[in-house]
């Protein structure tokens, strides 16, 4: 008996899979046993002809695969080029020892080419985490395993080859890790987006806290245009945020043959169309959904009431836990969704309730049926609630630029740091994760800061969750003024942020 070590992903977590192979006297027979799926017993037919097409013997007798451990479903067709390489050893035609402290995956064609596959990244972390030297992966998946170091990287585009390699006939170069500086992605600076001064500075606190924000107002004011630019303030992924985005978009099929590791924040923007399983993942098998692919950057939902009310009832978990959990006969997966969610709306079917210059043709029923689309309960979780105006006339035909982003990307970056020295030593990561257990001493106010936010939870009726979402952007506003507790000026302006009223409020 024979065996090589492969993989199976769940959630974003590789766990190594034994793939063992046994021949045997008897009648010809070819069997894959260990709870594989549908896509895993089609594969017999691709390796046996990919074997044969690469100008080897498929062995003759009873011939099985056992992929253990036996009580965790295997699926896809990862295992194509492991299991062909085992039943190379069971002939004789590989010595064993070539593939001792190895990790093999990939997918095979009939013609023995081998082809890419998902999850490569989480797999190389695996193997270093096993304490495997080396994995071979298809050519186009190199890159993405090579990002790990202290691990040999072998990109094979054959079975042929691969056999030569192994038999030190053709040598293969071990892959290096090449990375790409890549230019910050074209998001439109904030200094060609004319006023909207408040609009804006409740972005730049969004970006510093990772705030979620609701951008209001009617149509053509630029709600729109200012959260796609968003992403330009915001810093780049940390070397442990990038190995988390990049796994998630290995395990989701998004990754080229060309990507290494992921560098800026993912920017995700679903039609209003998007069923739950597109917007929070899920299928017969879980995979990722925008929410989990928005993680560590930005999720945007633009003309947010057209989404079905069912669809965003399914944002309220990870908005408040970070992750999505998907539960199925197989297993309970879950991925990572931290993410910032910038959403914008017209306060009316119509759009122009709010504009002085144009005049609401809708019904007050109407004005309520659309407000309650978004639940109270979601409502509730958006930090920052900004109205977008009209722009004066004056404004408008300004010549004056605005603030660039790169200035106010340098504040946030320098609240983002101070935030860093906050968490060093706890899962946060910055203000809008703070832990009930951490508020009392993250977010310390003065007597005066105190006093306001007593009259405010009289005055508006703020519930406690509010509560706590008002003091973690004061938090915030102080780390941008460089302040350690949060004053009266700082609080005051968190709540000027919570000004947005709608019909739950």
């Amino acid at each position: 008996m024979f065996s090589i070590i492969s993989s199976t992903t769940t959630g974003i977590d590789a766990i190594p899979v034994i793939v063992e192979t046994d021949v045997s006297n008897g009648m010809n027979n070819f069997t894959i046993v260990g709870l594989p799926d549908t896509s895993v017993k089609e594969s017999r037919d691709r390796i046996r002809a990919a074997i044969k097409n690469s100008g080897f013997q498929f062995p003759r007798g009873r011939l099985t695969i056992n992929l253990a451990p036996a009580d965790l479903r295997k699926q896809g067709p990862l295992y194509d080029l492991p299991i062909a390489l085992s039943i190379l050893i069971a002939r004789g035609e590989i010595p064993a020892h070539t593939l001792e402290h190895a990790v093999v995956l990939g997918e095979l064609a009939l013609d023995g080419v081998i082809r890419p596959v998902r999850g490569v990244l989480t797999t190389a972390l695996m193997a270093r985490r096993i304490q495997k030297t080396s994995m071979f992966v298809p050519k186009e998946n190199e890159q993405e395993a090579a990002v790990i170091k202290d691990l040999e990287v072998f990109g094979a585009t054959s079975l042929r080859g691969l056999v030569d390699h192994l038999l030190g006939r053709t040598l293969m170069t071990k892959t290096v890790y090449a990375r790409k500086i890549r230019a910050r992605e074209d998001h439109q600076c904030f200094s060609f987006i004319k006023g909207q001064d408040f609009a804006k500075r409740g972005l730049e606190i969004a970006a510093a806290g990772g705030h979620n924000i609701l951008l209001s107002g009617p149509p053509g004011t630029g709600k729109t245009l200012l959260a796609r630019s968003f992403p330009s303030i915001l810093p780049d992924l940390t070397e442990e945020e990038s190995m988390e985005v990049t796994s998630i978009a290995s395990v989701a099929g998004e990754l080229t043959s060309s990507s290494g590791l992921i560098e800026t924040r993912p920017f995700r923007s679903p039609h209003h169309s998007a069923s739950v399983v597109s917007l929070v993942g899920g299928g017969t098998w879980p995979t990722p959904g925008e929410i989990s692919l928005a993680h560590r950057g930005v999720l945007f939902l633009d003309e947010l009431p057209e989404f079905p009310r069912h669809v965003l009832e399914h944002l309220r978990g990870p908005l408040e836990d970070g992750v999505v959990t998907i539960s199925r006969a197989q297993a309970t997966v879950k991925f990572p969704a931290r993410f910032i969610l910038v959403a914008a709306m017209n306060p009316c079917p119509c759009g122009y309730a709010s504009d002085p210059k144009r005049k609401c043709i809708c019904t007050i029923f109407q004005m309520q049926t659309y407000q309650k689309r978004i639940s109270g309960p979601l409502l509730d979780r958006f930090d920052l609630r900004i109205e977008v105006s009209n722009l004066p006339q004056e404004k408008l035909l300004s010549d004056t630029q605005s603030e660039p982003s790169a200035i106010i990307r340098a504040r946030v970056v320098a609240a983002r740091i101070k935030q860093a020295d906050r968490f060093f030593d706890s899962a946060c990561h910055v203000n809008a994760e703070i832990s009930p257990s951490l508020l009392e001493k993250t977010c310390v106010m003065s007597s005066e800061a105190k006093t306001l936010l007593g009259l405010a939870i009289g005055s508006q009726s703020l519930s406690p969750r509010a509560t706590t979402r008002i003091r973690k952007v004061a938090r915030t506003i102080a780390d941008l003024a460089e302040s350690n507790i949060i004053e009266e000026q700082h609080l005051a302006e968190a709540l000027q942020f919570r000004g947005q009223k709608m019909q739950h409020d």
